[in-house]
C-alpha cells in the first residue's frame, strides 16, 4: 500500500473499529479512530468545568488542547498533557457525555480539522511511513476524507451491536445508553447510518471479524490496482 486512505463509518457495535485496527495491523498501515478525538476533548472538557453548554468555550478548549495520538493498530493511544488517557476516554462516564461535543457543531468544525491534519500527515509519512491510514468514525466517508481510496458504512442490526458491545459483566441499561443513546443524538448532526454515493455497506451482522477483515482489505486490494 503506498498512500492509500481508507474510511469506516457506522453507528457504535457494529465492529468497525476492531475490523479497522486488523486491517491496519494486515496492511502496515495507520489506525486512526476519529471517536478518540471526541472522547478526549469530552475529558478535557470535564477536567477543566468547562460548561459543555458554552459551544464556544468547547471549541475554544479543543482549539488549544495538547493531544498526542499515537496510531500504532497493535496498541494506539492518547495523551493529554503528556499523560496517558487511553483508558479514561473509555469511561462510562465520558460514553455518557461525549455526546455533548459530537452534536457542537462548532466542536464538530474544529476536531474535523484537526482529523485532517492527521490524516494528510500519514499520507506523507507518520506511523505508517507514508503507506497510509484506516480511519474510522461517523463522518469519515462523507466529510472528513470524502476523497478516500475505500470509503465503507459498516452496519449490524441493533439488538446485535448492544450485545456485543456489553460483554461480559456490563451493566446493559448503561451499554444500551452509550450505544443507542449517542446513535440517536449524533443522528441530528451527521447522517451515518446510510451510505452515500460511491460508499460501499458492509453489514456485519452475520459476519465474523475475519470475514468483515477480508472484505475490506479486498476493497483496499482493488482501489490500488
Amino acid at each position: 500500500m503506498t498512500g492509500i486512505v481508507i474510511a469506516i463509518d457506522g453507528p457504535a457495535g457494529t465492529g468497525k473499529s476492531t475490523v479497522s485496527r486488523e486491517v491496519a495491523r494486515r496492511l502496515g498501515l495507520a489506525y486512526f479512530d476519529t471517536g478518540a478525538t471526541y472522547r478526549v476533548a469530552t475529558v478535557c472538557c470535564l477536567r477543566e468545568g468547562v460548561d459543555f453548554k458554552n459551544h464556544a468555550d468547547v471549541t475554544a478548549m479543543i482549539e488549544t488542547m495538547n493531544v498526542e495520538l499515537i496510531l500504532d493498530p497493535g496498541n494506539p493511544r492518547v495523551t493529554l498533557e503528556g499523560q496517558d488517557v487511553s483508558s479514561m476516554i473509555r469511561s462510562d462516564t465520558v460514553a455518557l457525555s461525549v455526546s455533548q461535543v459530537s452534536t457542537n457543531l462548532d466542536a464538530r468544525a474544529a476536531l474535523g480539522r484537526f482529523q485532517r491534519e492527521v490524516i494528510a500527515g500519514e499520507v506523507a509519512g507518520g506511523f505508517s511511513d507514508g503507506a497510509g491510514v484506516v480511519v474510522e468514525g461517523r463522518d469519515i466517508t462523507t466529510v472528513i476524507a470524502p476523497d478516500a481510496d475505500v470509503r465503507i458504512l459498516m452496519t449490524a442490526d441493533e439488538e446485535v451491536r448492544v450485545a456485543r458491545r456489553a460483554g461480559d459483566g456490563a451493566d446493559a441499561a448503561t451499554v444500551r445508553e452509550a450505544v443507542l443513546g449517542r446513535d440517536k443524538k449524533d443522528a441530528t448532526v451527521v447522517n451515518f447510518q446510510t451510505a452515500a454515493d460511491g460508499v460501499v455497506t458492509l453489514d456485519t451482522t452475520d459476519m465474523t471479524i475475519d470475514e468483515a477483515v477480508n472484505a475490506v482489505i479486498a476493497l483496499a486490494h482493488e482501489a490500488q490496482a
